[in-house]
């Protein structure tokens, strides 16, 4: 039997029953047999997840503790070494396990690796449970553009920094700053190369970083549309709205004073940090 072209990891968190979906979704996807490595972050119920995964021949590792999405990929990359040593796949399919990937995606998404040597990384057409496109290939955003998308989205959801954030007119394939962490293919080797996601984004912009590095690299962040999944939503951070929105803002800042870390700069990072607090305390208040 020849080696999978791509594996699958993903990252589990009292996700329960609703990965049965998104496991069965990955036999559609391909037309060959895919490895997945599922890296649980602490559910409540372990072997109930590694009986759900046993049928659908998918490996279930614990990531150590609750590591965030970024940290769970990256624990998942260190079992699929580990625990299926004779697979050395040339892309890792990255994804939530809330998704539900469309026929014949993974199948589409090589294809674009293959016609596209310059790509690094390829993400397919993100659609919600109702059908709408989620735009999951976005441009960097910028201190101008994050100023004031974060001030003015929920006000104004049409103003032009939000819109130029979002970059939702154009479902068509096309380079793009960053691809959405909820379902993208990566080139194995640029993935390590890069040491996967920086692990201090606990939650939020780890995939907004991670496509900043693709690009300074020099490869490119594809829009694949061709290839179709459904997110069906955050079922792990849904019971904790408070907390995800705060990690939010914080992971916000992180990219941004990163992106602004001149010394020089420092009265901007003041201004950011102390805007995205008080938006996060804002839309916090309830």
């Amino acid at each position: 039997m020849s080696r999978a072209r791509v594996a699958v990891l993903t990252v589990t968190y009292n996700t329960g029953e609703t990965i049965r979906p998104f496991l069965e979704s990955v036999r559609r996807a391909s037309s060959t047999e895919l490895p997945v490595v599922i890296a649980d972050n602490g559910s409540a119920d372990l072997q109930g997840l590694r009986a759900i995964a046993e049928g659908y021949g998918a490996t279930v590792v614990s990531s150590g503790g609750n590591r965030g999405y970024g940290g769970g990929i990256d624990a998942a990359l260190d079992a699929l070494d580990d625990e299926l040593p004779d697979e050395d796949p040339e892309f890792l399919l990255v994804t939530n396990p809330d998704v539900v990937l469309g026929d014949g995606a993974v199948d589409e998404l090589v294809a674009a690796a293959d016609r596209l040597p310059t790509g690094g990384a390829f993400g397919p057409q993100v659609l919600d449970e109702h059908g709408e496109t989620y735009p999951s290939a976005r441009q960097l955003p910028s201190l101008r553009t994050g100023l004031g998308h974060a001030a003015f989205s929920r006000l104004w959801p049409g103003n032009p920094w939000s819109q130029r954030y979002w970059s939702t007119t154009r479902v068509e394939e096309r380079s793009a700053g960053w691809l959405s962490g909820a379902c993208f293919l990566i080139r194995t080797s640029l993935f390590r190369q890069l040491g996967g996601f920086d692990e201090t984004y606990f939650m939020y912009f780890e995939d907004v970083d991670l496509g900043q590095r693709v690009g300074e690299a020099g490869a490119e962040n594809v829009y694949v549309p061709s290839a179709r999944v459904v997110h069906t939503g955050a079922h792990s951070t849904s019971s904790n709205r408070k907390r995800m929105e705060i990690e939010h803002h914080r992971s916000a800042y992180r990219f941004l004073s990163r992106k602004y870390r001149a010394w020089w700069l420092w009265p901007l990072r003041l201004v950011l940090r102390v805007g995205l607090a008080t938006r996060a305390r804002w839309v916090t208040r309830k």
